[in-house]
């Protein structure tokens, strides 16, 4: 089965009643958990963007907590889970804006943590990458916007 188009999926939608609407959100809701958290976030979290970036912020501290230090396997696998929940949100957002803060909360536990970045290639090749979307991030923002950053920045780069 081929899937439609966004355009013909909006186009479609602007037919059906509310009620169907809703019936047809709470069957999408029901097979697949990041559709239940996208519209989780869509219905109750949207209006404080503020208090959902605090949320991430808290649960990324959470994953941190969590790493297994013994071995730099563990650790890249720790970071990697962490990174990939941290990207769903930011996709649940599409705020740019969002989408610095939690990167640049996430590398700032990075280096404020007990990794060794320097010594493992696999763990300072994640944090580069981070570090790059972040500048590739700020470079499509408004001037005033990239001020605020800049500290952060200079911070990660160092």
């Amino acid at each position: 089965m081929k899937a439609s188009s966004l355009k013909e999926l909006r186009d479609e939608l602007k037919i059906y009643p509310p009620e169907q609407l809703q019936a047809l959100c709470i069957r999408l809701a029901k097979y697949k958990k990041e559709n239940k958290e996208l519209l989780t976030y869509l219905l109750f979290q949207a209006d404080d963007e503020q208090g959902y970036i605090e949320a991430v912020k808290e649960e990324i501290d959470l994953g941190f907590e969590g790493i297994n230090m013994k071995n730099t396997y563990l650790i890249k696998k720790g970071l990697r889970k962490i990174l990939k929940d941290t990207n769903k949100y930011i996709k649940y957002s599409g705020i740019k804006t969002t989408e610095l803060d939690l990167l640049v909360h996430f590398c700032r536990r990075v280096r404020t943590s007990k990794i060794p970045l320097s010594r493992h290639v696999a763990l300072k090749n994640i944090y580069a990458r981070q570090v790059a979307k972040i500048e590739t991030g700020l470079s499509k923002l408004h001037e005033d916007i990239q001020i605020d950053y800049q500290d952060d920045l200079m911070f990660l780069k160092a």
